[in-house]
C-alpha cells in the first residue's frame, strides 16, 4: 500500500478543490495514483468546487443560534437565492453555527479550521457541500456575544434570514423588548448604539458639511452655527439607535423604549446577505438560451 503523505492530499486537493477527507479516501482507493484519484472524484461528483472558485456567491442567508448566556450570528453565501433555500444548504448552516459557536474561533480562518466530531473540518465540509449542491458556497463572517443571566440576547431574522440582527440587552431580562429593538434595527438600520460612539473626526466632518450647506443657501452666518447644531441632531437621529424614532411607537424614542425595560444596549450587529459584495450582474434569458444551445 503506498504511502499517503499530507503534501499528496495537498497537491490532490489544489488539483481539484475536493475535500481534504475525500482526497485522502480517493487517494488510498486508487493506491496513491494522482491521476487516478482525480478520476474517482470525478466520479463521485467532487471535484468540482475548484471550478467554482472564481464565481460570486452574493445569495445566501443570515443565521443566529442562542444557547444560553452565548449566541452566535453568521453569515454564509451562495450564488443563488434557490439555493439558499435548498434544505442541504439550510441544514449546512445550521451545523456551522453549531460549531462555531462551541469552538468561538477569533476569525472566519480559524472557524474554517475548526474540525466536527467526525473529525472533518468546516472547510471540508463546506466543499463537500459545494459539490453536493453545485453552487459555489463561503463562510463570509460571523461574531459570537456573550451575556450574564441579568441580561437578555434580542435576535430577529427578516425574509428568511436575507436580514440578520442580534442585540445584547443589559440589565433587563426582557426577551421580548430585545427583540423589538433587533426588529427596529433591521427596518432601520443604525450604525452606532449612541452619539458616544460617534468619532470627534465624523462629527467635525459632518459639521463642516453642514455648516457649507447653510451658507450655500444663503443664511445668515449669525445663525448658521445655529442651524448646523439643529441638524447635527438630525444627521445623528439618522445613525445612533438611542436617538431614532422607535418604530412600533412613534411618540417614542428607542432611548425611552430601552429604559423602560430596565436595561440599556449593550451592542448590536446588523448583517444583510451580499452587502458590499459586488454582484455579477446577469441577463438571465441569455444564460438559460445559451444553456438550451449547449445541450
Amino acid at each position: 500500500m503506498a504511502n499517503i503523505t499530507a503534501q499528496l492530499v495537498k497537491e490532490l486537493r489544489e488539483k481539484t478543490g475536493a475535500g481534504m477527507m475525500d482526497c485522502k479516501k480517493a487517494l488510498v482507493q486508487t493506491d496513491g495514483d494522482i491521476d487516478a484519484a482525480i478520476d474517482f472524484l470525478r466520479e463521485k461528483g467532487l471535484s468540482s468546487a475548484a471550478k467554482k472558485a472564481d464565481r460570486i456567491a452574493a445569495e445566501g442567508t443570515t443565521y443566529i443560534l442562542e444557547n444560553g448566556n452565548d449566541a452566535i450570528i453568521l453569515e454564509v453565501n451562495a450564488e443563488t437565492d434557490f439555493v439558499s433555500k435548498n434544505d442541504k444548504f439550510q441544514v449546512l448552516v445550521a451545523s456551522l453555527a453549531e460549531q462555531l459557536l462551541a469552538a468561538k474561533p477569533a476569525t472566519v480562518e480559524a472557524a474554517l479550521e475548526i474540525a466536527n466530531a467526525e473529525g472533518v473540518k468546516v472547510v471540508d465540509q463546506i466543499s463537500t457541500a459545494i459539490a453536493t449542491i453545485g453552487e459555489k458556497i463561503t463562510l463570509r463572517r460571523f461574531e459570537v456575544k456573550t451575556k450574564t443571566d441579568a441580561d437578555a440576547f434580542g435576535s430577529y431574522l427578516h425574509m428568511g434570514g436575507r436580514i440578520g440582527v442580534l442585540v445584547t440587552l443589559e440589565g433587563s431580562t426582557d426577551a421580548s423588548a430585545a427583540k423589538d429593538v433587533a426588529m427596529h434595527i433591521a427596518a432601520i438600520n443604525p450604525t452606532y448604539v449612541s452619539r458616544d460612539e460617534v468619532s470627534a473626526e465624523e462629527v467635525e466632518r459632518e459639521r463642516k458639511v453642514l455648516t457649507e450647506q447653510a451658507l450655500n443657501e444663503g443664511k445668515p452666518e449669525n445663525i448658521v452655527a445655529k442651524m448646523v447644531e439643529g441638524r447635527l441632531g438630525k444627521y445623528f437621529e439618522d445613525v445612533c439607535l438611542l436617538d431614532q424614532t422607535f418604530v412600533k411607537n412613534s411618540d417614542q424614542k428607542v432611548r425611552d423604549f430601552v429604559a423602560s425595560t430596565g436595561g440599556s444596549v449593550n451592542g448590536f450587529v446588523r448583517y444583510a446577505v451580499g452587502e458590499g459584495i459586488e454582484k455579477r450582474e446577469d441577463n438571465f434569458a441569455e444564460e438559460v438560451m445559451s444553456q438550451v444551445k449547449g445541450n
